[in-house]
């Protein structure tokens, strides 16, 4: 059914915040979806108990105790069945299968293509931005490819940085129109207002 909620699936390594976020929109009925699953690279990230006390199912795929080869296997078959794959934190590369071109989507906290890449997460994009003395930082959704932090960009949304900010100021500022741009993104997806090709390569 057209109106049905779009199946979505989280992948997570770090918090869980993302996932959160999504759920208080979903829970609030500003996103018309359901999370389906939420898949954790590490048994020991706080997402896992975070999402679990949520009531969304979670289970972990250990990127460290598999192969890579089953490491990709085993993401791909459990995602298999949801409408689009939200990255949220997952530090690991996963190989998007062509069946998932452009049903996969990833935030950032930078504007993308700067302060991207691989190693540049978490608080490592912040200090960057700072110690490059940038006056404007901010979020960026985007459809993932093969590449971190690579692919067509959907929206950003920016943020000025202060003279005084902090790694944690400027993050916190970041995170706040994270929360905002990624459901927006997510919804204009399930719309059906994405059009391969309309994004901002």
């Amino acid at each position: 059914m057209a109106n049905d909620p779009m199946k979505l699936a989280a992948l997570i390594s770090g918090g869980g915040r993302t996932v959160l976020n999504l759920q208080e929109h979903i829970n609030a009925g500003r996103l018309n979806a359901r999370i389906e699953m939420v898949i954790s690279s590490r048994p020991d990230a706080k997402g896992v108990e975070r999402t679990r006390q949520a009531g969304l199912q979670t289970t972990v795929i250990d990127r460290k105790t598999l192969s890579d080869d089953a490491f990709q296997r085993r993401i791909t078959e459990a995602v298999s069945d949801v409408g689009l794959v939200c990255m949220a934190g997952f530090l690991s590369l996963w190989q998007i299968p062509e069946a998932f071109r452009n049903r996969v989507m990833n935030i950032h906290p930078a504007l993308l293509p700067e302060f991207g890449g691989r190693g540049m997460y978490g608080q490592r994009v912040h200090e960057a931005v700072l110690a490059a003395g940038k006056i404007i930082s901010g979020c960026t959704v985007h459809f993932c490819d093969n590449e971190y932090d690579h692919g067509p960009i959907i929206l950003q949304r920016e943020v000025p940085v202060h003279p005084d900010d902090s790694v944690d100021s400027l993050a916190a500022r970041v995170f706040e129109q994270e929360c905002i741009a990624y459901p927006e993104a997510i919804r204009r997806f399930i719309n059906a207002e994405i059009k391969p090709g309309d994004e901002r390569d």
